[in-house]
């Protein structure tokens, strides 16, 4: 063995002819793994995002839906305000509110029980704000209602003074009637316009002005308990077309008075006699005159003790 043999160990060598091994490549992995890490990180983060979204949006609506609450519930206070009101200006209007079967009574156990219950959906809600709305319509009805029978009722009352004014008058003018003895009434007032031919021995009625000769005035007196038995004057008048009172001394006008005192002019009048409880029929008065008579209407008037108990018209052609 040589010097330089002995200095250094000897290490067996490899075949000249053998390929050392390759060493393992973990790129690929450790790429493979880190893009797996940054997916994850990506979609926990959207995932994130979308769970702060949501839970904004909710605490959004919860606002959003606790605010039309809360006016739900105004609209349905004033309502029941309303209601109230119309109670205390009628009474009547207590019962027809309140009794169970009513429709109104329905509508509002309907609306508590949506508000009461703190979870109502959107749709509940919605469905109180219709019958809200319906029970305003309601109300709005019963107002009207109210309004209308005030009118009326204010109307009775002027129509009731009217009628106790009337009635007093009434008793002021019976006692005054009584204190003069009553006053006549007449009925079945008739207006004949009488043609006279063959000299006056016969009578035709016609309604030609050119040919009347003579106004007859017929009328009835009603049985009267008041009035005593004796002579009674009866008085008339008759107007002419033109607003003039047919007068004529020659044939039995004049004055008297009525029961004011004031002259008023008659053209015709006649006494009767009357028998108390005893009706007298076809009273007759003949009005002549030498003029002829105008085409048109004629008034009639009949007054007894001062005023004025029956009224006619008659038309000439």
């Amino acid at each position: 063995m040589s010097q330089d043999q002995s200095k250094h160990p000897s290490f067996p060598q490899p075949p000249e002819n053998e390929t050392p091994p390759k060493k393992s490549n973990n790129t690929w992995i450790y790429l493979t793994l880190i893009g797996l890490l940054l997916a994850t990180n990506v979609y926990m983060f959207m995932n994130r995002s979308s769970l702060i979204k949501e839970r904004n949006d909710a605490q959004s609506y919860g606002v959003k839906a606790d605010s039309s609450r809360a006016i739900i519930q105004q609209d349905y206070d004033a309502a029941l305000a309303r209601l109230d009101e119309l109670v205390t200006e009628n009474s009547q209007m207590d019962s027809l509110i309140n009794d169970k079967n009513s429709e109104v009574a329905k509508m509002k156990r309907e609306i508590d029980r949506i508000m009461r219950n703190s979870k109502s959906t959107k749709a509940e809600l919605a469905h109180a704000r219709d019958l809200i709305a319906k029970l305003n319509t309601t109300v709005t009805g019963f107002e009207e209602q109210i309004a209308l029978l005030k009118t009326e009722n204010a109307t009775l009352t002027t129509q009731n003074q009217v009628i106790s004014t009337e009635r007093d008058s009434v008793v002021s003018s019976n006692v005054d009637l009584r204190q003069k003895g009553s006053v006549l009434v007449v009925s079945n007032i008739r207006m004949n316009p009488i043609d006279l031919r063959r000299s006056g021995k016969k009578e035709k009625e016609t309604s030609k002005a050119k040919r009347v000769d003579i106004f007859r005035i017929v009328f009835d007196i009603v049985e009267n308990r008041i009035a005593e038995s004796g002579p009674k004057e009866m008085f008339v008048r008759i107007i002419n077309p033109s607003g003039k009172l047919l007068s004529n001394a020659a044939y039995g006008s004049g004055v008297t008075t009525d029961a004011e005192g004031n002259s008023v002019n008659y053209t015709l009048s006649k006494q009767i006699q009357l028998q108390t409880n005893q009706r007298v029929d076809n009273v007759t008065l003949d009005w002549q005159q030498e003029s002829n008579y105008e085409k048109g209407d004629y008034v009639l008037e009949i007054y007894n003790s001062g005023f004025q108990v029956g009224k006619g018209t008659i038309h000439l052609k």
